[in-house]
């Protein structure tokens, strides 16, 4: 029982951090496909589609998914809280689709002090514009919403990456692009 109270307050808290703000509307004019042999998924609302226009200023665009979509789910349940599954290898040009299952909200977010500073540009774009900071997305509320990440123009390393609102339950995981 004290895990479920301290679930529940740790959801209070975040819920009243994430209260109010300006909304932004939604991004409904990308679709990216999934184009892997193991789902069933054909669309997803990620923004990847490669009709987008440059930034201006010389800000870094968004590189389109050219490979394999992965589908991690983001869990929470007497287990505990966790990514399903939680470390995994993926190519260059991949992307990774993170579902909500089960006891939002969640989020991905990667440690700026953990990503090369020549790809934390690249990685922070490749989020979309679904995001509450750099390289951190919006949080997610409810079973099936999703963050799509593409790893294009990603290269090759370890990134470790977690959900603010769990980190301290050991919400976190690694990504290797090879």
């Amino acid at each position: 029982m004290r895990f479920y109270g301290f679930a529940v307050a740790v959801g209070v808290i975040t819920m009243g951090a994430c209260a109010g703000g300006e909304k932004k509307p939604a991004d409904t004019t990308h679709v990216a496909v999934d184009t892997s042999s193991t789902s069933t998924t054909t669309a997803s609302t990620a923004s990847t589609s490669s009709t987008t226009p440059a930034p201006a200023g010389g800000a870094v665009a968004m590189a389109p998914i050219t490979g394999a979509i992965k589908t991690v789910n983001m869990v929470g349940d007497a287990k505990g809280y966790r990514y399903e599954p939680a470390n995994f290898t993926i190519k260059q040009g991949d992307g990774v689709k993170f579902v909500v299952v089960s006891m939002g909200p969640h989020n991905v977010a990667f440690d700026p002090a953990t990503i090369p500073a020549d790809t934390k540009a690249q990685l922070d774009a490749n989020m979309g514009t679904d995001k509450m900071g750099e390289l951190s997305s919006n949080m997610k509320m409810n079973p099936g919403d999703a963050i799509t990440i593409s790893f294009a123009k990603i290269k090759p390393g370890q990134y470790p990456f977690h959900c603010v609102p769990h980190l301290a339950l050991n919400m976190k995981g690694v990504i290797t692009v090879q």
